[in-house]
């Protein structure tokens, strides 16, 4: 799994489709066979591409995002062996909603790396879900 760096990068998935949305997150998919030749080269690895995006909107303080991300990367790393299965796509999570600071009044917990983690869990299984591979679903660890 090769994790998306730099801004062409990042904008190529975006211009890709949201293939599913929880409350605070949305994944967006860009089947990389169907990028045209000069973007291809943004992609040289012939691999599953991640991203994480957690804009300071959302997430004001660093430890946070970084938090976050960790998550992201963390549960997206136990869907490797299902999207391996599948054409070759980069893949970027978005936070797009703040997590409550009522709810989370610490910036770092783990009630809310909890939260993010089960979130983030139901996104990929529904982006998993949207690919058409019900039988793969079974394979995808739970916990």
């Amino acid at each position: 799994m090769q994790r998306l760096q730099t801004r062409p990068q990042f904008q190529a998935v975006l211009a890709g489709n949201v293939i599913a949305k929880t409350e605070h997150f949305a994944l967006h998919r860009n089947r990389l066979d169907a990028v045209a030749p000069p973007a291809s080269a943004l992609f040289p690895v012939p691999d599953v591409w991640i991203g994480a995006m957690v804009p300071k909107r959302w997430a004001k303080r660093a430890v946070t995002r970084n938090a976050i991300k960790r998550q992201i990367y963390t549960v997206s790393a136990d869907f490797l062996p299902y999207y391996l299965n599948q054409p070759r796509a980069a893949f970027l999570v978005r936070l797009r909603r703040e997590f409550s600071r009522q709810e989370f009044t610490s910036a770092v917990s783990s009630r809310l790396k909890e939260a993010v983690r089960a979130e983030v869990m139901a996104l990929m299984q529904a982006g998993a879900a949207s690919c058409d591979a019900p039988a793969m679903m079974s394979r995808v660890p739970l916990a």
